[in-house]
C-alpha cells in the first residue's frame, strides 16, 4: 500500500488565485519540473485536489520500515 505521494509542479501558479498559489508553496514545491514526496493523509489530498491543474500525482512505496 502507498505511504507517500510524489507531487510534481508541472504548470505555473502565476496567474492564478492567491490560494493557489499559497497551496503550492505549501506543497514545497517552488520550480516547474520539480517533485516533492508528502505523506499519503487526507490533509495532503485536499491540497492536490485543489490545485489538481498545476501538479502530477504519483503514488510511491515508503523504503523506511518500521
Amino acid at each position: 500500500m502507498p505511504s507517500q505521494l510524489k507531487i510534481t509542479l508541472v504548470r505555473s501558479p502565476i496567474g492564478r488565485d492567491r490560494k493557489q498559489r499559497s497551496t503550492v508553496e505549501s506543497l514545497g514545491l517552488r520550480r516547474i519540473g520539480r517533485s516533492v514526496l508528502q505523506p499519503l493523509n487526507p490533509q495532503i489530498l485536499g491540497m492536490v485536489k485543489k490545485v489538481s491543474h498545476l501538479v502530477e500525482v504519483e503514488a510511491v512505496e515508503s523504503d523506511a520500515r518500521p
